[in-house]
């Protein structure tokens, strides 16, 4: 074929919804010189036989942002594209059988707000109103989003190839990739028809994401953390009262969510589609002698109703008119599922100039928003909103087959499940165990998953309910409460200490060490056997990472960073490190425990040689119960402390050793609580890039005066002329059962003028704390805002610039 494209600035793999949006986005940016590729024809493989589902409901503050944004699009793309499509926005009811699912509700019609989204909350007289054919009398309400409906996916997906093609992007259909290559710093994509040059790549591959992920393998590529669901729904024979009812109205019924059952039911025509996520789901192609096929375009898996049964006979108690029609056909076809249930959206882990946009469950609803996302990483290398809830580099090593198999099974099971607070899911764990594992379990250590590792979120004693059920509800107070109090209590009065195993860590040595960091963060490095907190901006000056620099020699650092940072800021360091400088990740051989309290120098002048008259953000190498360590002057709680660093594989005498000297062992939770006391921020939660450096309120880790450049530099020194926005705040709340949880959002009056980004109840302080970002005319100690929490709305003061607890840090520095 003479006029296949043998050059291409992107090439995309995968002719799906999502693959195609991401063309469009392109071309319509004006990236012209783009190639789409498709084995089949559009649209063959999850995409043909996908519901079509558009919600805008979504429990994450960035996946509700991409929804909200590809529904918006959907609503004008016919006359955009110029492409008829059958898009019906019938609105949509949720159903609540319990007061914390209407808490949910609440929590998410208040987020969609912020953004323009107005949904409703609903009585069971007014969900009937909205939807006769429903019986209500069994649930405590509901919720209403106007906006939801149903799309035809292939018009969908032909509509903005159509627009792609339009604005000058190339699609080549039946054209497999068959490998993948390197020439400098071009890939070679290859094909049955030729090869292609190309700048980028990005597979869009859906369920076949797993297999073209094993062509980047030689490049720096990992098996992609995934697994293929069957998803069943069936479409039932006319049903005549619906038809009537249509025709007479001039619109479908509305669709129904009941998701603590764990079904949706929306018409179809003028019958009913009714679509399950079943407990005793099934997974496909996950074992040798059921290995996945080569192609298996528009096709299905065998029927398997009885999976359903449960669902059917309550979908039909809950619709009546259900029973009243025949199973006209039934659909039991192959989706993606990442661990969590959220697509891979962003840079592919490991690999230069590579991107990911895959394992979609709702890929027709996400389609439009994933496509702005996946342009915006290409194009520019970041995205308009923070979009960690979906990036590739959330999940690390740990991610094995296993793992994502039994997180596939469990996610896809409580596919409409609540996310509470205090629980933690079982499926996937312990995956990564400290040395000091059994000793904590010994104690009664409650325990959570941080990028795979297990730590103690709190200690539980005997008699405490540890069960899951206990965890289910949105209030501070559970069995937990207690004793994360008694625990803040010992740090406070005493000596805590906490095993942080799996902090992120790297070696950075090399010559020009020094220069090559002064040109990467906003701030200042430390001395020669000092340490600081430092920090990495985006080309916007937005907040990338924070991280503890430690200082050994003039070049020569040890850089620490959050546990589910690892891949993320490892790739950061090595995309922009010269020649000559080895950043190794040391996170595996080190682990790391925090020693805090007012006692904790006592502690250590009988178990260790450490010069404990040493100053605040000091390192010092040591010796501890026989085992050489490093010693750090920093406490994360705001208490005088140090940080142990000890080998791995000898931490366990060195822990022993802590809490046979007296400590008491505290928990994740109460770490929480007094980190929120003292305003110190966590990564993702209150640093994002939805925040510059300036907005988040650290001013004073940014030098617009150095003579290095570094990225951010310019849009900085543009907003400290021009004035922020938006500031960084800490608030005492007048709060009720809950504490503020991150994205509720502020208002002063009938403005909204802000979020929350982290809050918890301080014990130190005997309050409820918010931190959060406000409009700057409104960041002023002592301004009343008000936050919403679950559809309430309670006072808030904003506070002084300074930690609440111990403000002059004199108890730090003691």
């Amino acid at each position: 074929m003479s006029d296949f494209p043998t050059t291409a600035r992107v090439v995309i793999i995968g002719g799906g919804a999502v693959g195609t949006s991401a063309l469009y986005h392109l071309a319509k940016a004006g990236w012209k010189d783009c190639v789409l590729l498709e084995k089949n024809e559009l649209t063959a493989g999850s995409t043909w036989h996908a519901a079509g589902n558009c919600p805008n409901f979504s429990s994450s503050w960035a996946v509700m942002n991409m929804q909200r944004y590809g529904l918006e699009m959907y609503r004008t793309l016919a006359d955009d594209v110029d492409y008829p499509m059958n898009y019906h926005v019938t609105g949509a009811l949720r159903l609540a059988h319990s007061k914390e699912r209407m808490q949910e509700f609440e929590r998410v019609a208040g987020m969609g707000r912020y953004q323009g989204l107005e949904m409703q909350m609903c009585t069971p007289d007014e969900l009937k109103e909205f939807n006769p054919f429903m019986e209500t009398h069994d649930l405590a309400g509901g919720l209403w989003d106007p906006l939801d409906g149903d799309i035809d996916p292939a018009q969908l997906t032909q509509a903005m190839a159509k627009g792609a093609r339009d604005a000058g992007g190339r699609i080549e259909r039946f054209c497999p990739v068959i490998g993948i290559d390197r020439d400098g710093d071009e890939w070679i994509v290859k094909t049955e028809k030729g090869d292609i040059r190309a700048e980028y790549v990005a597979n869009c591959a859906g369920y076949y994401a797993q297999r073209v992920g094993e062509m980047f393998k030689p490049f720096g590529g990992r098996t992609v953390p995934m697994v293929v669901m069957s998803h069943q729904y069936f479409l039932t024979d006319e049903i005549p009262e619906l038809a009537e009812w249509t025709k007479e109205k001039g619109h479908k019924m509305p669709m129904i969510r009941d998701v603590d059952i764990s079904y949706y039911l929306r018409q179809d025509k003028n019958g009913l589609n009714l679509g399950p996520y079943e407990r005793n789901c099934k997974a496909h192609w996950v074992t040798p002698d059921d290995p996945m096929p080569d192609d298996f375009s528009f096709q299905l898996y065998p029927d398997d109703l009885e999976r359903l049964e449960f669902y059917i006979e309550d979908a039909m108690e809950r619709v009546p008119a259900l029973g009243t029609a025949g199973v006209g056909r039934n659909i039991n076809g192959p989706i993606p599922y990442a661990p969590d249930g959220l697509p891979m959206i962003g840079p592919m882990p490991g690999v230069k100039n590579a991107f990911e946009a895959h394992s979609f469950t709702f890929g027709i609803a996400q389609g439009g928003g994933a496509g702005k996302v996946l342009s915006e990483w290409i194009m520019h290398g970041e995205t308009e909103w923070d979009m960690w809830a979906v990036d590739p580099r959330r999940y690390t090593d740990y991610a094995d087959h296993n793992y994502c198999l039994s997180k596939a099974l469990e996610t896809y099971g409580h596919e409409y499940a609540m996310h509470f607070p205090h629980h933690e899911w079982p499926a996937g764990r312990d995956k990564k165990l400290s040395p000091n594992h059994d000793r904590l379990l010994a104690d009664g250590a409650q325990m959570g998953a941080y990028n795979g590792w297990e730590r103690a979120n709190w200690f539980a004693k005997d008699g405490d309910d540890t069960s899951e059920e206990a965890t289910q509800t949105w209030d501070r107070e559970g069995p937990w409460e207690q004793r994360i109090k008694e625990e803040v209590e010992e740090v406070r009065d005493g000596v805590g200490v906490i095993d942080m195993c799996g902090f992120s860590r790297y070696s950075l040595a090399g010559q020009g060490a020094a220069e090559f960091l002064r040109t990467q963060i906003t701030g200042a490095l430390p001395k020669a056997a000092r340490m600081n907190l430092s920090y990495f901006a985006d080309s916007r000056g937005r907040i990338l990472t924070e991280v503890s620099v430690i200082r050994h020699a003039e070049d020569d650092f040890t850089i620490m960073t959050a546990a589910v940072a690892q891949w993320h800021d490892f790739e950061l360091l090595v995309s922009r490190a010269p020649e000559g400088i080895e950043i190794k990740d040391l996170s595996k051989d080190v682990t790391t425990m925090l020693v805090t309290g007012p006692k904790s120098r006592d502690l250590f002048a009988g178990i260790s040689d450490a010069d404990l008259t040493l100053g605040w953000l000091t390192h010092q190498s040591a010796t501890l119960a026989g085992v050489p360590v490093t010693m750090a002057r920093v406490s994360f709680v705001g208490e005088l402390g140090w940080e142990v660093h000890a080998p791995t594989d000898q931490a366990a005498k060195v822990y022993e050793a802590i809490r046979d000297a007296g400590a008491t062992p505290f928990g994740m939770y109460a770490l929480n609580s007094m980190r929120v006391e003292k305003g110190y921020r966590t990564w993702k939660g209150d640093l994002s890039t939805d925040y510059t450096m300036f907005e988040g309120g650290l001013d004073r880790f940014v030098k617009l005066d150095k003579p290095q450049d570094f990225p951010g530099k310019a849009a900085l020194q543009n907003e400290k002329q021009q004035g922020s926005k938006k500031r960084f705040v800490t608030m005492l709340v007048d709060a009720g059962d809950q504490d503020a949880p991150y994205m509720s959002t502020i208002w002063s009056g009938d403005d909204v003028v802000g979020e929350t980004t982290s809050g918890a109840w301080g014990h130190r302080i005997n309050a409820s704390v918010a931190l959060g970002v406000v409009r700057t005319d409104l960041s002023s100690p002592g301004t009343t805002l008000e936050v919403e929490m679950f559809g309430k709305r309670y006072p808030a003061t904003v506070q002084p610039d300074q930690p609440l607890w111990d403000p002059e840090n004199e108890r730090l520095r003691a």
